[in-house]
């Protein structure tokens, strides 16, 4: 179940910045596409905290960022490399690919930031506070999720577009999928447990 956790979670990531250069109109919020699947990244960092610890939690972190890094070093490669003649689609393929170097780094930079600051408040809360499993996923998710949307946005568009509408529509479909997304430790806690007594 770990390795399908870390698998999971850093497949999500790889989605996500894959997927990031699409909007989509949700009512009156315009939100990347990738939101949904990164959004489960922060109950995926959770559960790999309770089964892991902190640490483990940390040592997935740092293996997510390499792994972003090195599709964000080979997708550029691959934008700039030459094509023959007979393709027609480098635009398309360069304009899916091609994040700019300043959406990469603010999307990497707010994926390092966030995703260490809710490992810490998952494992505070687990030792010092205890209470029901969900409400350590609820507090560190509804901080960590905020931190990540001002850092991107801030970083990205800042003196582009209006960051602070762009912040609120993010971090309120971010919490509303975490919300969703709360039982999903509830199955993995059951998953385990049947598991211990087989």
């Amino acid at each position: 179940m770990n390795t399908m956790l870390v698998g999971l979670y850093i497949a999500c990531e790889l989605i996500a910045n894959v997927t990031a250069s699409k909007p989509v109109q949700l009512g009156g919020i315009v939100v990347p596409a990738a939101i949904f699947i990164y959004t489960l990244t922060f109950t995926l960092i959770d559960l790999i905290n309770e089964s892991l610890g902190k640490q483990g939690a940390r040592k997935v972190i740092v293996t997510a960022f390499a792994a972003n890094l090195l599709l964000a070093a080979y997708t550029h490669l691959t934008v700039i490399l030459p094509s023959p003649s007979f393709y027609s689609g480098q635009e398309a393929f360069a304009g899916v690919l091609g994040s700019t170097p300043r959406i990469v780094m603010a999307s990497l930079t707010a994926y390092l930031v966030s995703a260490f600051i809710d490992a810490e408040i998952f494992a505070f809360w687990k030792v010092h506070v205890r209470g029901p499993k969900w409400a350590r996923v609820l507090v560190s998710n509804g901080v960590s999720t905020g931190v990540d949307s001002m850092v991107f946005i801030i970083l990205a568009f800042y003196g582009v577009m209006p960051v602070w509408v762009l912040i609120k529509g993010q971090y309120l479909v971010k919490m509303a999928i975490t919300l969703g997304s709360l039982p999903l430790i509830y199955l993995v806690k059951g998953y385990k447990e049947r598991r211990q007594t087989e």
